[in-house]
């Protein structure tokens, strides 16, 4: 491999396997050169990395499973600054996977990598949020897995997090009536209500999530966008009117090894109330991403809705960022810039 000749880049390892909760000591920051492209692909220097639950998966290993003393993989926005790949361009934004580095050689096509159109008015951490792997998710979710429809009443939990405020932007565009969420601390709650919009917000934290959620929705709801599986689950399924629907994203509360139920005691009710409980992955919905865009530009430009992300910097970070991530500690995407 050939390398731009006295540059050093940085990368992120994993060097153990984490046990419940991941600490810091099972990473390294690693100095690496900046390669130079070889045919066929292009040099990119990261300007955003995105960290997100779904790592925390990953990096048990297995069949589909980060590898260790490699660098981490993840969503990554970064501007092409040398090419050998005919479909990427010197100055090309791209959005890729080869994430948690400074620098990457990636090739148009591969691992989702493609260009990204900079919308003016539109902040580029908007590309790893709403518009985004994160943006889409809520937007599928909504659109295709539970197909909310207008003057229909919403749960989100996670509310404040990447997902969270997406599919609060992208609901209340699409005419959701009210609009609940569920948070970890009262800061956050404040933050839901007063600052992101949410009609009625609680912290989990306060007692048995089904009876907060009944005081926040006691007419009940139709959907549930879930962040976090567990007892959230179990609390909407009896909180859900008939023929309710959820979308299921993510079960954070159970990524670090928690002890959790393998399903709630009142599953049944999802017979009883002829309810529906779908899956949703981004991955098999990337055929909206222009529809996505299209939707969501021309309210960003307007400021109808907001980038709502925390941004730490330096490459350095990555891990604190990841970390704190998983403790609930960013409102809205939690994003990297690796030089700040």
């Amino acid at each position: 491999m050939t390398t731009q000749t006295g540059r050093t880049g940085h990368a992120v390892h994993q060097i153990a396997r984490p046990t419940g909760y991941p600490t810091a000591d099972a990473f390294r920051l690693v100095e690496t050169p900046v390669p130079s492209p070889t045919p066929g692909t292009a040099l990119v220097e990261n300007l955003l990395l995105s960290v997100d639950p779904y790592h925390r998966g990953l990096m048990d290993g297995g069949e589909d499973g980060f590898e260790l003393h490699t660098p981490l993989e993840g969503r990554s926005l970064g501007r092409v600054i040398a090419s050998r790949d005919p479909g990427l361009a010197e100055g090309d934004l791209v959005f890729h996977r080869a994430g948690w580095r400074t620098h990457a050689l990636v090739t148009a096509g591969v691992d989702g990598t493609r260009t990204v159109r900079p919308y003016e008015g539109v902040p580029l951490e908007a590309h790893l949020s709403i518009l985004g792997g994160t943006g889409l998710t809520a937007y599928a979710a909504l659109t295709r897995t539970a197909a909310l429809r207008e003057g229909e009443d919403l749960y989100v939990s996670s509310a404040a997090g990447g997902v969270g405020t997406a599919a609060l932007h992208i609901a209340r565009l699409l005419g959701a009536r009210r609009i609940i969420g569920s948070a970890g601390s009262a800061a956050k709650v404040r933050h839901l209500t007063e600052n992101l919009g949410f009609d009625a917000a609680f912290d989990y934290h306060d007692g048995p999530v089904g009876e907060l959620l009944a005081a926040a929705a006691p007419d009940g709801i139709d959907v549930y966008v879930d962040n976090v599986g567990g007892d959230h689950l179990g609390g909407a399924i009896d909180v859900l009117r008939e023929y309710g629907r959820i979308a299921w994203v993510g079960a954070i509360s159970q990524y670090n090894g928690d002890r959790a139920p393998a399903a709630p005691r009142n599953l049944f009710e999802v017979v009883h109330k002829s309810l529906r409980l779908e899956g949703v992955l981004v991955r098999n919905h990337t055929n909206l991403q222009a529809e996505l865009e299209e939707f969501l530009v021309p309210h960003l430009r307007s400021g109808r809705i907001t980038t709502d992300t925390t941004v730490v910097q330096g490459i350095e970070h990555t891990v604190d960022a990841f970390l704190a991530m998983l403790n609930g500690a960013n409102t809205g995407k939690m994003l990297v810039r690796p030089t700040p």
